[in-house]
């Protein structure tokens, strides 16, 4: 069963078991609005997609978890920011409300991405104002919109939430001096901040389990998608899953290999033991 709206969003609801979890892909989409231009070669734009996270964590909801993709590219805007990090210098105008940019957004990298790689810019000018309220209104708030309807219903239901922040990360770090990110998948809880310590373990425990090669909270830590939903204190636990584009494509074609359904399999599996784990939790919750 789904819900979408169109070149927006889609979420997948589980259509028999229920738990509370809601697995996310931001970063997956593939939409370009209409007039979209950009100066960077198109092979460098796509490369800014976390391509197919949504297709490998599709199988979710017949474990009983939710799962909501976004269908527009994270190159129009990225709902993975503050809605207020936005470089005033890529704006052809004044802004109607405070600005705070990030550091990211001083690399290109803000609520509105401006580079494709370091020293490519993904646009030949400043943008209009008017463009990117009408990018955050079509696309950031209804998306966060999604996010925090599912996992507020989901925690009053429950007495709690467990929500998984899904991503995937080059294989190299940098592109000047490319290092190894050197492991297949990083859980980032912001240093302990937006989960208890036993659900990233057990994330962790489990992909090491299936053969793959773990870190925690290095290089990735989690960002807007994490922090801003996450309360421990309130049982609502919140972690982003990075996962190394090299296990299931090339990264400069994006064209999936042959890794990609064996990984697939082993996500539907976390998929199907982390609904346990939060089901688990709840029922232990519930006894005390």
């Amino acid at each position: 069963m789904s819900f979408v709206i169109e070149d927006v969003l889609v979420r997948h609801d589980p259509a028999g078991r229920r738990v509370p979890v809601l697995f996310d892909s931001p970063h997956s989409g593939t939409v370009y609005p209409a007039g979209f231009t950009f100066a960077c070669p198109l092979v460098l734009l796509r490369q800014t997609e976390d391509a197919y996270v949504d297709e490998l964590f599709a199988a979710a909801p017949e474990a009983g978890v939710t799962l909501l993709a976004a269908l527009f590219a994270r190159a129009c805007v990225d709902v993975n920011r503050a809605v207020d990090d936005i470089d005033p210098a890529i704006l052809d105008g004044a802004w109607p409300d405070p600005l705070r940019p990030s550091p990211r957004s001083a690399h290109g990298l803000g609520l509105i991405r401006t580079l494709c790689r370091p020293g490519v810019p993904l646009y030949d000018g400043r943008l209009p104002v008017a463009e990117v309220a009408e990018r955050i209104a079509r696309y950031y708030h209804p998306y966060h919109f999604q996010v925090s309807s599912v996992l507020d219903g989901l925690a009053v239901r429950f007495g709690g939430v467990w929500h998984v922040n899904c991503h995937s990360m080059p294989s190299r770090l940098g592109w000047d001096s490319p290092r190894p990110v050197g492991v297949d998948f990083v859980v980032g809880d912001r240093d302990g901040a937006s989960s208890e310590p036993e659900f990233v373990a057990f994330i962790a425990a489990e992909l090491r389990g299936m053969g793959y090669t773990v870190a925690v909270n290095t290089p990735f830590k989690g960002v807007e998608l994490v922090s801003r939903y996450a309360n421990p204190a309130r049982n609502r636990h919140s972690v982003q899953l990075e996962i190394n584009r090299s296990l299931y494509m090339d990264e400069e074609t994006l064209q999936r290999h042959a890794g990609f359904e064996p990984l697939r399999r082993s996500l539907s599996t976390l998929a199907a033991r982390i609904a346990d784990y939060a089901e688990a939790n709840v029922a232990r919750r519930a006894a005390e």
